[in-house]
């Protein structure tokens, strides 16, 4: 079976921001438990692969990943090209240095776990990143194509989550109790903390303003601009009728404002390259103020997908295509 790269960032996650909050608050936790403890915080790089079952999923797994990107190699004894994909992911994982945990899993004593991730052949390679699972890909796959799917998962873990990894010491206990190393509080934490809040209270305002607050700070901020995109497009999906604006496309295909209320609908629930046809089309039969209207509207919606997903950067291209 030939691999099958997979989107680092999944379907589109409308709970991202959150997710991310979550995760360094939990990952601040694992430190200070730590330093009651007496612990260093470093692990050996033995601990850096892991052999994880069903029993121990939700502690080795699905509660480390609020600490450092956790990568599954789902196996069996019987597979011959598992035999050569783990080698390479073991010893990755060892040179990445903390940077993402690797947890191997056998199907055979595992049914329930592989029945849950929907694999349907091994080997398969999945990552969980602060309780959100991503397939990597499926099949035994080159070192180069592992290292460039490694290097984007370990880019989103830092980028959209704040994990920074894992300490690692050559010379700790190995089996000693991991945390996260020490990440200074960022100057814009308390707003954004803001905002992951008005979102819980569904203040869907009252989050756009928080973001917009630190995106006038720092025009750059990642984070920000991840969540405003999410905050708007969830307040303006907030309140319509599915059915109706859903009908309206349908039976209106020359009604710009039809087309972009639908193509909100197609991305929150999840069908990202309808929503992103469905505007570059309308951009190919549209000009002036309609046509700008569109483009706009479709590029706030590659910000809530992520620049770097394949999705995106398809559909941009295709916009280019149509707009020239």
């Amino acid at each position: 079976m030939q691999p099958r790269n997979m989107s680092m960032s999944g379907v589109v996650d409308l709970a991202a921001v959150k997710a991310a909050q979550e995760a360094k608050a939990k990952a601040e936790q694992a430190r200070a438990q730590s330093a009651r403890e007496g612990g260093t915080g470093a692990i050996s790089p033995a601990d850096l692969v892991i052999d994880v079952d069903e029993a121990g999923f939700e502690q080795d797994v699905l509660q480390r990943s609020a600490e450092v990107p956790v990568v599954i190699d789902f196996w069996a004894e019987w597979c011959e090209p598992c035999k050569q994909l783990s080698p390479v992911l073991e010893r990755l994982a060892v040179e990445y240095n903390g940077r993402f945990l690797l947890a191997k899993i056998d199907v055979d004593a595992n049914q329930m776990l592989m029945q849950q991730f929907g694999i349907q052949g091994i080997p398969a390679v999945f990552a969980v990143v602060a309780g959100q699972a991503l397939p990597l890909f499926q099949g035994a796959a080159g070192e180069e194509q592992i290292r460039q799917t490694l290097d984007q998962l370990v880019q989103v873990g830092e980028q959209r989550f704040g994990l920074t990894g894992l300490t690692v010491d050559p010379e700790a206990d190995p089996g000693g109790t991991p945390a996260a190393p020490e990440r200074p509080a960022g100057p814009h934490d308390g707003l954004l903390e803001a905002a992951v809040q008005a979102l819980d209270s569904g203040d869907l305002s009252g989050a756009v303003q928080a973001y917009k607050n630190v995106l006038n700070e720092d025009p750059g901020n990642e984070e920000a601009k991840l969540g405003l995109a999410q905050a708007e497009l969830l307040q303006r999906v907030q309140g319509v009728d599915p059915q109706q604006v859903r009908r309206d496309a349908a039976d209106k295909p020359a009604d710009v404002q039809a087309q972009i209320a639908a193509a909100d609908l197609d991305l929150v629930g999840g069908h990202v390259e309808d929503a992103f046809g469905r505007l570059i089309e309308t951009v190919s039969r549209t000009v002036g103020d309609d046509r700008d209207a569109v483009r706009m509207r479709l590029l706030e919606l590659f910000e809530v997908v992520g620049p770097d997903d394949p999705r995106v950067i398809a559909a941009r291209r295709a916009l280019a295509r149509a707009l020239f």
